[in-house]
């Protein structure tokens, strides 16, 4: 992936789009599917997308970081687990750790694959397993926002309902009863899967945080969801939800100061 290749479709974003300073990060492992996505909503939300890769331990100095989904190392041995020990791992860990003492963490975004990253990791809670019902599933999925503190969600509305696409094998969100009542006290679940749960989660859980809410993993593509006439469809027509879209704004925002 390079900022410097055209991405498909014709938008680009004009100068008084980019904010300074919103560099984004979009790393991508051997296997990744969703990194050009990725950028091209970070582009569309006002920042400026950079290029990482795992191999290079370095961040090139962004301001968060995007693990995007799909199927990294092919999934050997389970999903997440090898990408995990990549050298830009080691560096992603120690700047948004838990237990780091900055008073400004890297934000950081998992989407799919990113997400069971971030649980190997254990910048997250809980693990992914095989959905419940043993089946890869894509569909259009509502989902309520029900955490607007972190920077990934700060544009949205507390109980907002969304629809983004999902896809995945191994999204069935597991975690001990222990962890998942401390999880839920404390308001770290992002987003929840409105109506049927579709792959077995636990209470439904589709997005949680960290306990400083700078960590955000989530199983369905809100990268999908960002351009009228190629996201889910909407009360205006057929493909034409950018509910996603606003991920993508609120962490430009919130890395400018909160001033678009």
């Amino acid at each position: 992936m390079s900022t410097e290749s055209p991405l498909i479709g014709s938008f680009s974003a004009s100068p008084a789009q980019q904010l300074d300073g919103a560099r984004i990060g979009v790393v991508t492992f051997p296997g990744t599917l969703d990194d050009r996505d990725a950028a091209r909503a970070v582009t569309l939300g006002g920042g400026t997308a950079v290029s990482l890769w795992h191999g290079d331990e370095s961040l090139h100095g962004v301001d968060a970081v995007i693990l995007p989904g799909g199927f990294s190392y092919g999934d050997y041995l389970r999903a997440g687990a090898l990408a995990r020990f990549a050298p830009v791992m080691n560096t992603l860990i120690k700047e948004a750790g838990a237990q780091q003492t900055s008073s400004s963490p890297l934000p950081v975004l998992g989407i799919c694959n990113g997400f069971q990253m971030l649980t190997e990791a254990h910048l997250l809670p809980g693990s992914m397993i095989n959905n419940d019902h043993l089946k890869f599933i894509c569909k259009d999925q509502v989902l309520r926002v029900e955490n607007t503190s972190t920077a990934w969600t700060a544009q949205f509305t507390a109980d907002e309902l969304i629809a983004v696409p999902m896809k995945n094998q191994e999204g069935q969100y597991v975690t001990s009863a222990q962890e998942l009542e401390q999880i839920e006290t404390e308001g770290r679940v992002v987003f929840r899967y409105v109506g049927d749960d579709p792959n077995g989660s636990r209470n439904r859980i589709a997005g949680v945080t960290n306990e400083r809410g700078n960590v955000v993993g989530l199983m369905p593509h809100p990268e999908h969801a960002v351009e009228a006439g190629y996201g889910p469809d909407d009360a205006t027509g057929m493909r034409n939800g950018t509910d996603g879209l606003t991920v993508f704004t609120s962490v430009v925002s919130s890395l400018a100061g909160g001033q678009q």
